[in-house]
């Protein structure tokens, strides 16, 4: 009988993305960076907005370069329309198309509701829903068929988490948004999907009050014995990307390693 981890020879299974173009939003760190490398491991150019960190962005961009593929970088922040158009435009003159699309810039107050304001939500709205909306919108006719659109959500979209209100709320609205864009493009034959992470090891924990309890907790009752990675999620965005998704529509992948599976 022939054991179990011989049934797949994984050293022969292989995704490629040569000469496909990925579009990703909050490309250049944690969780988009390990998306955006991943990507261009299997062959595919980028087009990768940020926000912030030039330092980061340009070691991106050449850690990309190094590998022999393209590396377009655009900064702004996704919330205002004309990063979008600035997307558009150098999407349009350099490849002519967009076969993938991640959405997974996010930005937010970490706060407890009553210390929150209406400038607050605004913030974290226009950045995690309307911004990212309106890129898909602006790069639609773009898209060819077998296109691929990914959102990048967390466990806080469905349930209740510590100071996340804002962004909880964000992220669920996200996910709403991308089931409904799902259903109207699968006509096209363009997947939308969603990947919903529980906590993940990457620089933004410290933004967090409750940072050390979160990170024992999340450990202590994931099933799998450890934090989600960068990379953890990644190989999920790249498998929904890839012709072996092509029939999961306006759904959401979980990746927390088992947390959310416990009462």
């Amino acid at each position: 009988m022939k054991k179990s981890d011989d049934l797949v020879n994984f050293d022969t299974m292989e995704i490629s993305f040569k000469d496909k173009v990925v579009v990703i939003t909050g490309g250049t760190r944690g969780i988009g960076k390990s998306i955006s490398l991943k990507f261009a491991e299997e062959g595919a150019n980028l087009v990768i907005n940020f926000l912030r960190n030039v330092q980061e962005a340009e070691k991106t961009k050449k850690d990309i370069e190094n590998m022999g593929r393209v590396c377009e970088l655009v900064r702004g922040n996704i919330a205002e329309p004309e990063t979008a158009e600035k997307i558009r435009e150098i999407v349009q003159s350099k490849f002519g198309k967009a076969d993938i699309i991640v959405l997974n810039a996010a930005s937010g107050v970490l706060k407890e509701f009553h210390q929150t304001d209406l400038k607050h939500f605004r913030w974290t709205l226009e950045i995690n829903v309307f911004g990212q909306i309106n890129l898909v919108k602006t790069l639609l006719d773009l898209i060819p068929e077998g296109g691929k659109i990914i959102g990048i959500s967390s466990l806080g979209g469905v349930r209740a988490i510590p100071f996340y209100t804002l962004v909880g709320a964000s992220k669920g609205a996200l996910e709403s948004a991308l089931r409904h864009i799902a259903v109207e493009l699968s006509p096209k034959k363009i997947n939308v999907n969603i990947v919903s992470a529980g906590v993940v090891e990457t620089g933004a924990l410290r933004f967090f009050p409750n940072r050390d309890e979160l990170i024992q907790e999340s450990k202590r009752r994931t099933p799998l014995g450890r934090l989600v990675t960068p990379d953890d999620v990644a190989n999920v965005v790249l498998f929904l990307a890839s012709p072996l998704a092509d029939m999961i529509q306006g759904q959401t992948i979980v990746v927390d390693g088992g947390y959310s599976i416990l009462a």
